[in-house]
């Protein structure tokens, strides 16, 4: 996931706030990890990095999140992003501030 920050009004073009799996996949480009990989790998590798899960910057250890996964190897960068998926997407929600915290957050001002 990621989201275009609010315009200051100049004219340089913002870039995206990564958050969620979005950000997980930048840590992954980045990473010293090969796949198949296993869970322990994993988080041998990133578990402690904090990933963003909300547009805010509210964040979450990347291993906390591992915990959450059933599967003990990924075949591949993008199974593991699979897998995430849903654990980040029960925890922004559990997490965030209710709809109207949501709502605001995608709105340009």
């Amino acid at each position: 996931m990621g989201v275009r920050p609010p315009s200051s009004g100049d004219d340089d073009d913002p870039e995206s706030v990564e958050f969620g799996i979005a950000a997980v996949d930048a840590h992954l480009r980045t990473a010293d990890l090969s796949f198949p990989a296993t869970k322990d790998d994993v988080a041998a590798e990133l578990g402690h990095e904090r990933i963003p899960y909300d547009v805010h910057g509210n964040d979450v250890a990347l291993g906390e999140m591992l915990d959450e996964v059933q599967a003990r190897e990924f075949r591949s960068r993008q199974q593991l992003l699979n897998e995430l998926h849903q654990p980040f997407e029960e925890y922004r929600q559990e997490h965030s501030g209710g709809m109207f915290q949501q709502v605001r957050s995608m709105l340009p001002f």
